[in-house]
């Protein structure tokens, strides 16, 4: 405490200055928001991020919030402070480029965020905020979005608001924030995650002083849509390693890229990886459409699916991938001095971060309930399964069709048991939902490559899937 004044500094290696530039200069959060090729900016954006993410130690995390406090600014802020903000960012200039953190996780839990604690108090024209955020990622960055209850307001998510906090003052002192500590983590070790109480932090709602929940999925639904790329190009990387080391390791006389078994259990990984991309960039060809005025009225029913589904379906295939990525270099992956066992501790966050699999199982079925959205979902899988015309498609087509009139004959025979017995099955019913879809797009995929590249890797990868299986529906569920 250099002259009686407590410093709190968060100290980030070299290689993380250099993601921040690289970033901001080709435009990660940017091409979103520029919209230069229309529909299809955000898979623009999203394809440089799906390359960028596997050697930037989870930069993308404060990259994704960033997106996320940029798109809600855009759509529901207002004045001055919406414009300034706004403009740093999506600036590709690194000098005026900033970041963003999401602050909702408190000691009372993080999925259940209507319980939060943290309180807002007037101070004169504007706000303070008092309280204690147990788990903040990105908190070098220069702004936050985070809930708190204004004083007077009624319990749950809907006496809460959404605030917009800038951290530091001009001197870059944090402005009325303590750091209790910065978290030990299983993995992602390179981001600073921080534990912090606010202690009258200045701060400015961003839409009103109610509803906070409701406006911080705006966020949410971008930062989910990361997480699943981020999901995704997590898997190819550890299949490109896999395959890479099939190739130089040799064992009772030949490469392990020549032994059969070997072969089928890298292949399977592969399917697994091509199911998980083409799900992912699925959501984010909906969203761009969305962005863009573009998306009719059962597209957006099915995007209100689809942005917790693409989530949790391509985290639970992040952390089985990574696991048998490791388990292909046999004691290697094990050892730190190989990097290889990074793979899996980061992973793992893939389904904690923005809702594990069982809030976003729930979040499915309320987004089907109250959008009626089961219908259009399951009519876009049908529509893409029935364009197998190849032979070599017709067994997974149908086994993606099966799916969904399994779907529809254990939702509607579920519901007549009644909630629980939904709930009872949520899980079941998204993961299912989710593969049947990776499965029904691997299908339309692997039709156009026979059509047009004359490559039957596509056809092999929805055959291989297929197998693996995608329905996972018991129906005794609660019963």
């Amino acid at each position: 405490m250099p002259g009686g004044r407590r410093v709190d500094q968060v100290r980030v290696n070299a290689a993380w200055s250099e993601y921040a530039r690289v970033a901001a200069e080709e435009g990660l959060v940017a091409i979103g928001y520029e919209r230069a090729h229309g529909r299809y900016a955000r898979l623009h954006q999203f394809a440089l991020a799906y390359l960028f993410h596997p050697s930037s130690q989870i930069y993308t995390c404060p990259l994704a919030m960033t997106d996320g406090c940029a798109r809600t600014l855009e759509v529901l802020g207002s004045g001055a402070t919406r414009e300034r903000v706004l403009s740093h960012l999506i600036a590709r200039d690194p000098a005026r480029a900033w970041t963003s953190g999401q602050w909702m996780t408190e000691r009372v839990g993080g999925s259940d965020v209507g319980l939060s604690e943290t309180v807002a108090r007037r101070d004169g024209e504007g706000w303070r905020l008092f309280g204690t955020k147990w788990f903040t990622s990105a908190v070098g960055s220069q702004v936050a979005l985070t809930l708190a209850r204004p004083e007077g307001n009624g319990p749950g998510g809907k006496g809460l608001a959404l605030f917009l906090v800038e951290l530091r003052d001009g001197d870059g002192r944090l402005r009325n924030i303590t750091v209790l500590r910065l978290k030990e983590k299983l993995g992602t070790r390179n981001l600073p995650t921080a534990e912090l109480r606010l202690e009258g932090t200045p701060a400015e709602p961003v839409a009103g002083l109610s509803d906070g929940v409701r406006d911080m999925a705006t966020m949410l639904n971008l930062t989910r849509t990361w997480n699943a790329v981020c999901a995704a190009a997590s898997l190819r990387r550890g299949v490109a390693l896999a395959r890479d080391y099939a190739q130089r390791r040799v064992a009772f006389g030949a490469p392990l890229a020549e032994k059969p078994l070997h072969q089928e259990t890298l292949a399977d990984l592969a399917a697994e990886q091509e199911a998980a991309f083409l799900l992912t960039f699925h959501a984010v060809e909906l969203l761009g459409r969305q962005e863009t005025g573009e998306l009719d009225a059962p597209g957006e029913a099915a995007l209100r699916v689809l942005h917790p589904l693409a989530k949790l379906t391509t985290a639970r295939q992040a952390v089985a991938g990574a696991s048998e990525a490791l388990e292909a270099f046999g004691g290697a992956g094990y050892v730190e001095d190989t990097g290889l066992p990074e793979l899996l501790r980061d992973a793992q966050v893939l389904a904690i971060w923005e809702g594990t699999t069982n809030v976003l199982a729930l979040e499915v079925y309320r987004a089907i309930q109250r959008a009626d959205a089961l219908a259009p979902t399951l009519e876009a899988l049908r529509g893409r399964a029935r364009r197998a015309a190849h032979a070599s498609l017709r067994e997974p087509a149908q086994q993606a069709l099966a799916a969904a009139d399994h779907l529809e004959r254990w939702w509607q025979s579920a519901g007549a048991r009644g909630p629980r017995a939904h709930e009872a099955g949520a899980r079941r019913f998204a993961l299912t939902l989710g593969r049947s879809l990776a499965l029904a797009l691997l299908v339309e995929h692997a039709e156009w490559s026979l059509a047009h590249e004359r490559d039957a890797r596509a056809s092999e990868a929805a055959r291989r899937f297929a197998r693996i299986g995608v329905d996972a529906l018991r129906d005794d569920d609660a019963t």
